[in-house]
């Protein structure tokens, strides 16, 4: 309860400061337009952000508040990084390339430059890691951070996990199998959605009602539940077969996705297929193909490509949680959400040795980071999709 009273009392001094703010810069101003027509809307936001930057330098001065000036430095080195890449693009490569810098925002710039550092890893995982995901290293429970008189150990900067692998190489193989699924399974949910739903646009009738309702079916059930039942009954399958059971995974996964792209589709194929240049493509006689790949596809490239990134971040996010839950990537492999689980036992040391439960928080962080950086590039293609201007 007090709780509660606290925030409520905070918020009644945020709108008393607003209110007081918004009266004396009208009177100090001379009543000036800006002010004279600022919304008292307005007014509170503005004391709310400076409420918000008062909270965030008090927190900053307390001595306990590691984790959260990790955060605000984190965020800096990031605007920075953004900064850097945009200003970097708008002076180097081919012209076109340089005028899609110019307009960027710094939140597309920011994601751009994560997908590229996580398809570098990914791809190069190999030659990064300093040992392999399966090494078993011998020293277990290593903790991070590689000051001895907290065991660790300087070999292992961010440690070692209870069988003794490399927590540091297991998160960079961790960036190749988690993503390197994730994209692969994102390809095949929109190659199976997106055909599908392109043909029922195209042919319609009877074959439109098959398919939708089959989707319509599919959908109504919750996807991680459904996701779970059908990897329990794949695991008997598999008998015990890791790359069976992943296999398994990728086209569980796949199919149960594609219903979201089948319905985009079909939404967009619709919108298209009425079209004038569409039914004087069909008055000349071209085929299905003609008509899907060369009429509705190119136009539908758009709406598409954003879906492509919203998809891949729940596909993503869905196998780290399958992994976390333990039906996801099988061990050897290295995977974030199963790490998160694994080193979950770190944390208990927070209070007092904040550097040791990073552990279970890095492969969390890598998760957050390229989902929200992918989400900014889908933003800004929307954006320009949609003909707005800044």
């Amino acid at each position: 309860m007090s709780l509660w009273i606290w925030l409520l009392g905070a918020l009644a001094a945020i709108a008393a400061l607003a209110w007081i703010g918004l009266w004396a810069a009208r009177r100090l101003s001379g009543n000036a337009p800006r002010y004279r027509d600022m919304s008292y809307g307005v007014a509170f936001g503005y004391a709310l952000a400076l409420a918000a930057v008062a909270a965030g330098v008090w927190l900053w001065m307390k001595p306990g508040a590691v984790y959260f000036r990790w955060a605000v430095m984190g965020f800096a080195v990031c605007a920075v990084a953004a900064f850097l890449f945009r200003l970097a693009g708008r002076h180097l490569g081919p012209e076109r390339l340089k005028r899609q810098f110019r307009k960027m925002p710094l939140t597309a710039a920011f994601g751009i430059l994560v997908i590229l550092i996580y398809a570098f890893v990914a791809i190069f995982a190999a030659w990064i890691a300093p040992h392999g995901q399966e090494a078993v290293l011998g020293a277990a429970n290593v903790v991070p951070g590689g000051d001895p008189a907290m065991g660790g150990d300087p070999a292992f900067p961010l440690g070692t996990d209870r069988i003794g692998r490399d927590i540091l190489s297991r998160l960079i193989y961790g960036a190749q199998n988690t993503v390197g699924l994730a994209f692969a399974t994102t390809l095949l949910a929109f190659f199976l959605g997106g055909s599908l739903g392109l043909l029922a646009a195209v042919v319609g009738g009877w074959l439109d009602q098959v398919l939708s309702r089959g989707v319509d079916v599919l959908m109504a059930i919750p996807s991680l539940i459904f996701a779970l039942l059908l990897l329990t009954i794949a695991s008997v399958w598999a008998d015990g077969a890791r790359g069976l059971l992943t296999f398994y995974m990728v086209l569980i996964i796949a199919v149960i996705d594609s219903t979201r792209v089948f319905r985009l589709a079909r939404s967009v194929g619709i919108g298209i297929v009425v079209m004038d240049y569409v039914e004087a493509a069909k008055l000349r006689g071209e085929g299905m193909g003609h008509l899907v790949f060369r009429e509705i596809l190119p136009n539908a490239m758009a709406p598409l490509l954003a879906e492509f990134g919203l998809r891949f971040c729940f596909v993503f996010l869905t196998i780290a949680s399958l992994s976390f839950l333990g039906v996801g990537i099988q061990p050897p492999l290295a995977d974030w959400g199963t790490m998160v689980r694994d080193l979950a036992q770190f944390i208990k040391f927070a209070a007092f040795a904040p550097m040791v439960a990073l552990a279970p928080l890095l492969p969390a962080l890598a998760i957050a980071i390229l989902t929200v950086g992918v989400n900014f590039v889908v933003d800004w293609m929307l954006h320009r999709a949609s003909g707005l201007k800044s």
